[in-house]
């Protein structure tokens, strides 16, 4: 049976709606969110944040599957008033930065083995970042020396730069093995990034219930925004890359530049090293 690992299933999340669609599909869903279980899925917490709590997704993921045929991404955003001046670190890193692309990437090197081996054995293996057009804000530059001065849409948009960059390496180094890398902005979605977010200011988290309704009207419902998810994680043949709304296009510029991509990957390789326990 085919096997996806979704990342970041809370309830009335994109994760949760492409977990559930790939079950109606016939597929086995092994879940995550950080603390609470997912009813009707196979789950172990994760805190992408967290090097200890990575390494404990990954070596149970491992114990319970051996074939893992696409492994799904999720992230945070948080500060959406963008009024942080100063940038939030986890364990020295930028809050963004720590959980979107480190935790991820850390999570995808610890069972990269398992997906090439799957893909080896069945033909091809896929892994699905789920980043975001705002990946336009971030830089090249700021992958590297970090955002200066602060700004966290900034700092959010390069953690999901990173993961473009990630996506491309995969397949440049893996490819010839099977293992294909999509990066996917999903839409704009009605989900709950938003409420934590605005936790900060009670009156705009007020706000922002009085005006459920309408948002609910003009965004993508979380089932809608999991089509290009879904549709990267099965469709046979589909080439690997960047895919907006449902459809191949072109991310930003910076996104193109091979250099920062080969740094990002070896300087990646070295910090995940790092987070292996020592005897």
């Amino acid at each position: 049976m085919r096997t996806v690992v979704v990342t970041g299933a809370g309830p009335d999340s994109l994760g949760l709606a492409t977990a559930v669609a790939l079950r109606d599909l016939g597929w086995r869903v092994l879940v995550s969110t950080r603390t609470e279980p997912v009813e009707g899925f196979a789950w172990h917490p994760l805190d992408l944040a967290s090097a200890a709590s990575v390494a404990a997704y990954a070596d149970w993921v491992t114990a319970t599957t051996d074939r893992l045929d696409v492994l799904v991404n999720a992230g945070i955003h948080l500060d959406l008033r963008s009024t942080w001046t100063e940038a939030p670190l986890v364990d020295g890193h930028e809050i963004h930065w720590r959980t979107n692309y480190l935790g991820t990437a850390h999570l995808t090197r610890l069972l990269l083995p398992s997906l090439v081996t799957t893909a080896q054995r069945y033909d091809e293996a896929r892994v699905v970042h789920v980043v975001s057009k705002l990946h336009e804000r971030g830089t090249n530059e700021a992958l590297f020396a970090g955002v200066h001065p602060y700004r966290s849409w900034v700092a959010y948009g390069t953690s999901k730069l990173a993961l473009v960059h990630d996506a491309v390496s995969l397949t440049e180094r893996h490819g010839g093995e099977g293992l294909r890398g999509y990066a996917v902005h999903p839409g704009a979605v009605f989900t709950k990034v938003a409420d934590r977010g605005l936790e900060t200011s009670p009156v705009l988290g007020r706000l922002r219930r009085l005006g459920r309704p309408l948002e609910r009207r003009m965004l993508l419902t979380p089932e809608q925004g999991a089509r290009t998810s879904v549709r990267c994680a099965t469709e046979p043949a589909l080439a690997p890359g960047y895919y907006s709304d449902g459809t191949a296009a072109s991310p930003s510029p910076a996104a193109g530049d091979a250099a920062a991509r080969t740094r990002l990957w070896d300087e990646t390789t070295d910090w995940v090293a790092g987070q292996r326990p020592t005897a």
